[in-house]
Formats: structure tokens, C-alpha cells, sequence
């Protein structure tokens, strides 16, 4: 029933291998590694590929891949007692050899396969016979959950930097340590607290005179216009449509803003490093006096040279939980981004003086940075060059909820392609929402004056495309594309309206624009600010887009704008999230309401920001 079963190294050599077809997996393999290994996206064991259902094991000391594929038709319930017993088979059996180094060998392994294959087989016809119980609640998760940690939570909250844990200990060298008390700098601030608020309340207050006079209630006065009133004013004060000279009377370009754009998008600067010596001695063996408390302070002690397992590495990956939902990274996720730190440091030996903190740390730093770094090239510039030398302009479709800030984000990516001295077509495709239009009529006055027809050998570097509101999207996008194409007009930007993700009519008709028009690029503007919505989000839309379209291989979002950067300080979870659930790159970040404010994403500023 198992079509494969392949054991190799980290580095690519083939140990051994089972095939019971003629079949060919490597893509399945491949895929495995590709998606998931490499991705570091390990939390869950199983991985589905065409017709396939891959599960597979790390064995992080010997740095070896057990791998099992079977029909997703199949339920095969040994399938995870089968990988456990062959690893540990496996590994008794070639201990010396692998200890060595020699990989590259004659693994004769097919006998002991096939009798741990037989018992597994045997031990599921078995616990098939024996009636399902209910599971008590000793074994459910919400047991486990003590009073301990609820009171640490609700402390966490409270912005103290040390928790007295009671049930949970750790053993060093034999012996129990216990957590430790409240530090004193945190015990001298509460006390400064509490007399000054002593000192507060022994200020006695001045009586009032029994005759001071009443105060009166302020009450709203009515607005006096300077114009002076009358129906004279009400078309100064009208601007629902354009007058004459409106581009060069009232818009006065910025020209400061000029030339700010030109070559490619500027990273986010990274944070200055003043507390990485401060954040290293946290993680040491020897606490520090003159640094104390931190995330990982109670961790300090946990050091040795034996396999790191699972227990050892919980009170700490549950630390790292929530410090992730702390800042703003989805719930889910951050359970599969520790399960995948457990799973790759399990049974990883540790020098004398590693602590086990400082390790996992790093490991979910090197994952983070892996999983924001882009899996493709995002050159849209050259592009964008590619397809003006075909004859055809560049397309690009922003997509996502309402008031997320696609239509400023399209300006700013406006602005930065006419400074790298693109032409741009701004399809005016939302016609719902009121003012839609009005808005990126006045960004195309402004870009316009920014950059005059002077500066570009007298052509206009920013065209508008509407046809007004109530008609439909999907055949403005078609007809601004072939204007566009008949112009010579180098990129168009199509503006969609804002939609939530369980609005099916209008998400249907959001696929449909897509798979008429067949953008080059489907980008989806989210905020910076959600945490577990933007997984909903993203996993909707892109469900929406493949649900929705007749064709057999959908276009779904290729990439992400992450939206309100500069409101979140340190929470930049929602990079993380969107990130991981999508697989796609965050192309654009969104840093102010100026037309400069684009970067680029920056793994290691963002990463930075979220374990300090």
C-alpha cells in the first residue's frame, strides 16, 4: 500500500529507497523539499502533491530525511508508527557507519523494512478491533494549562518583566531550580509608584468660595463662513468635478520629491544594534548584574552537551509563543513556526557551553529570515522593460478589503515607475464606492505636476482611464489595457474595489476581472495591523481566485503590499503571517502618506523588530 519510501541525507544522497511501482516521485520528493524543508514550513509532518500524500521525519543528529508516500485516497493509520520505528531501526542498525560519516555505502536495510512494515500493519488491524473511547480530559491540552501560567499571562500584560512560575521547574545537572523572585529594580519602581501616589492624595485640595460664580455649559456656536454666506459661495466650495486651471492653479507641486524614486525601491533600515550586547547577556549561562529579567532569563541555566528533545525545549518554545502573538503574528502560525524549531533541533547535541534559549532563538531567527526572503525574483522594473520591448504594456492588479489603502499605495507605485521614467495607465475599475474615481483623478493632477510633459520630451507620463461608476470592472480593466497598448503607454495599474473576503458576488467578480484581463502581477494590499485576519484574508482570496475561474490552472495573487508600517512600532507579525500562509513575497511596504513613502522589505530589519 506504501508507493515509497525513501531515507537521505540533508546534503542529497539517497541511503536508501523503496518503490513498490514504476511510477517516477522525484517531483513529489522534490516538491517536499523545495515547499517545505527548505522553507522551513516542518510543523506539520504531512505534505500533499498531485495525487500523492508525503510524511516524513528529521533526524537533526545524523542530519538525515525518512520519507513515506502513499495515495491521498488511502487512510493509513500506522503511517506515523511506521516512520518512528524505521528511524529508530535505521539508526541502531548503521549507528557506527553514520556516526563516521561514510553516507555513501551499500545500506543493506530491505529485510529489517519489511518486518517493521509487517508489524505496523499488524498493530493497525489490532487497534482497529478495539471500540474508540472518549479521550478524558487529563489528556486534552486545556488540563495542561495551569493556574501558574494564567497568573504569568495576565503579569505579561502588565508590562512586568519578571513571573514567578510554581509547576513548571527545570532540571540542571540533577538538581531543581526554581524561578526566580521579582528583581529588585522591579520591586523599587512599584515602591516609587506607590508614594507618589501617597503623595497624590495628601495634597488637599482648595475650597471653593461658596460664592464663585456658576459655571456656564459651553454650548456649540453656529460656523461663520469668511466668504460671508449666500448662493454665491456654493460653487467656490464644489469640487465634484474640474474646472479650468485646476492643475495649474491649485496643485503646487512638491518638487522636493523629485528624483527621490529614481532606480530601485529602498530597503527599510534596519534598527541600530545599541542593545544587542545587552540582549546577549541575557542568554547567557552567568546572569549579569547589571542586566536582568528579559524573555529568556529564567532559561539561563539550561545548558549541557546531551540531544536537545522536546521536553527540554518546551518551557522555552512556549515562551517564544507568546512573545510571537505578542507581536501581532497570528496564532496558527506562530504554533507552526515553534512545532518547526522543535522538530528541526530535535535530538541536535549541544556543545558544553550552548544554552538551549539561545539556540532555539537562533534557529527561529534563521527560519524567520528564510520565510521573508523571496522564493522568486521580484524585479518589476525589469519587468516591466521585458514587456515594453514585446509591444505589450506591463499589467499589474491590486486587490484586497475595504480601506486597506490600495488607491494611495497605487499612487505611490505610480510615482516611483513615472520616476524610472515609465508611462502609466491608472484603470479606474472601482465603481462602487463613492469619491473612488474623484481620488485618483486628483493623485493624476498631482503626479502630473510633479512631473510635467516638460520633463519627458512634452508627453504625459500619468493617463487616467474611467468610464464612471456602476459598470463593470472586468470590461473598464479589457478597454484600458487596449488604450493602453494602441497609446504606447508602458504599465497599467488597475484599481479594484475594496471587498471583504466572504462577499462571494463581488470576490466572483473579482476572478473574473482577473481571468479576462490576465494581469502580469495580482498584488494583494493588506494592513500591517492585522494579526489573525490577515490569515483569513489571504487564504480566502486566494480560494476565491481558484474557485472562481474556469481555467485549469488559476492566477491567483503573486505578491503582497503591506499597508501602514509606520503605525505598528514594533508589531510586525502581520509580515510573518502573510508571508507564511501564502508563500508569496512582500513586494512594496508602505511607510507614510508622502509619495516617497515606498520601501522595500527588509527580512533582517523585520525579523530584528520582532525578537527584540
Amino acid at each position: 500500500m506504501l508507493d515509497l519510501f525513501s531515507i537521505f541525507s540533508k546534503g542529497g544522497i539517497v541511503l536508501w529507497c523503496f518503490q513498490s511501482t514504476s511510477d517516477i516521485f522525484s517531483p513529489s520528493v522534490n516538491a517536499l523539499i523545495r515547499s517545505v524543508i527548505l522553507q522551513e514550513r516542518s510543523g506539520n509532518n504531512t505534505f500533499n502533491h498531485n495525487s500523492l500524500t508525503l510524511q516524513y521525519k528529521l533526524d537533526n543528529e545524523f542530519e538525515l530525511v525518512f520519507v513515506v508516500a502513499y495515495q491521498r485516497i488511502l487512510q493509513l493509520s500506522y503511517v506515523d508508527k511506521f516512520l518512528n520505528d524505521v528511524h529508530l531501526e535505521f539508526r541502531d542498525k548503521y549507528k557506527n557507519e553514520l556516526q563516521g560519516g561514510r553516507h555513501i555505502m551499500d545500506f543493506d536495510f530491505k529485510t529489517a523494512f519489511d518486518e517493521v512494515l509487517r508489524k505496523c500493519e499488524n498493530w493497525a488491524k489490532s487497534q482497529a478491533k478495539i471500540p474508540k473511547q472518549m479521550r478524558t480530559f487529563e489528556d486534552s491540552q486545556k488540563s495542561k494549562k495551569t493556574v501558574a501560567s494564567m497568573i504569568e499571562r495576565k503579569g505579561e500584560e502588565k508590562g512586568k518583566k519578571s513571573v514567578k512560575i510554581v509547576e513548571n521547574k527545570s532540571l540542571t545537572n540533577g538538581k531543581v531550580e526554581e524561578s526566580p523572585e521579582p528583581e529588585d529594580d522591579v520591586i523599587a519602581a512599584n515602591r516609587a509608584k506607590l508614594a507618589q501616589k501617597l503623595a497624590s492624595k495628601g495634597k488637599k485640595e482648595p475650597k471653593k468660595s461658596p460664592k464663585s460664580p456658576k459655571v456656564v455649559d459651553r454650548v456649540k456656536q453656529p460656523r461663520v463662513w469668511e466668504l460671508g454666506g449666500g448662493s454665491r459661495d456654493l460653487p467656490s466650495l464644489d469640487f465634484s468635478t474640474d474646472k479650468p486651471g485646476d492643475a495649474d492653479n491649485n496643485v503646487t507641486p512638491d518638487t522636493e520629491l523629485v528624483g527621490k524614486m529614481a532606480g530601485a525601491i529602498r530597503d527599510l533600515e534596519v534598527e541600530s544594534e545599541e542593545s544587542s550586547s545587552e540582549e546577549e547577556e541575557e542568554y547567557n549561562a552567568t546572569p549579569s548584574p547589571k542586566k536582568s529579567g528579559g524573555m529568556f532569563s529564567i532559561f539561563k541555566g539550561l545548558v549541557g552537551s546531551k540531544a536537545l528533545s522536546e521536553e527540554t525545549m518546551r518551557p522555552v518554545l512556549d515562551k517564544l509563543r507568546d512573545h510571537l502573538i505578542g507581536k501581532n503574528v497570528a496564532a496558527d502560525i506562530a504554533n507552526k513556526l515553534c512545532d518547526s524549531v522543535s522538530i528541526k533541533l530535535e535530538g541536535k547535541v549541544l556543545g558544553t557551553f550552548d544554552s538551549v534559549a539561545k539556540t532555539v532563538k537562533a534557529t527561529l531567527t534563521e527560519s524567520l529570515v528564510q520565510i521573508l526572503s523571496p522564493k522568486r525574483r521580484v524585479d518589476i522594473l525589469r519587468d516591466c522593460m521585458h514587456a515594453k520591448q514585446e509591444g505589450r504594456p506591463y499589467v499589474m492588479a491590486f486587490c484586497g478589503v475595504n480601506g486597506v489603502g490600495k488607491s494611495t499605495n497605487l499612487a505611490k507605485i505610480c510615482f516611483w515607475l513615472i520616476e524610472n521614467d515609465m508611462s502609466v495607465l491608472i484603470a479606474a475599475c472601482d465603481t462602487f464606492r463613492a469619491g473612488a474615481v474623484e481620488q485618483l483623478r486628483t493623485h493624476t493632477r498631482h503626479l502630473n505636476a510633479l512631473h510635467p510633459p516638460t520633463r519627458h520630451a512634452g508627453r504625459n507620463m500619468v493617463h487616467l482611464y474611467e468610464k464612471g461608476y456602476g459598470k463593470d470592472a472586468a470590461g473598464i480593466a479589457m478597454e484600458a489595457i487596449r488604450y493602453a497598448s494602441d497609446s504606447k503607454i508602458d504599465v497599467v495599474l488597475i484599481d479594484t474595489a475594496g471587498r471583504m473576503q466572504d462577499n462571494e458576488p463581488l470576490m466572483r467578480a473579482l476572478a473574473k476581472l482577473i481571468k479576462v484581463n490576465e494581469p502580469d502581477m495580482v498584488l494583494f494590499v493588506g494592513e500591517a495591523l492585522v494579526g489573525n485576519e490577515a490569515v483569513d484574508q489571504l487564504v480566502k482570496f486566494n480560494q476565491a481566485l481558484a474557485d472562481h475561474s474556469s481555467s485549469t490552472n488559476p492566477h491567483v495573487i503573486d505578491g503582497i503590499v503591506l499597508t501602514k508600517f509606520d503605525t505598528i512600532d514594533d508589531k510586525v507579525g502581520a509580515a510573518i503571517s502573510m508571508t507564511y500562509i501564502t508563500g508569496q513575497p512582500i513586494v512594496f511596504v508602505g511607510t507614510g502618506q508622502t509619495y516617497t513613502d515606498l520601501k522595500a522589505l527588509n527580512a533582517n530589519a523585520v525579523v530584528h523588530a520582532l525578537m527584540k
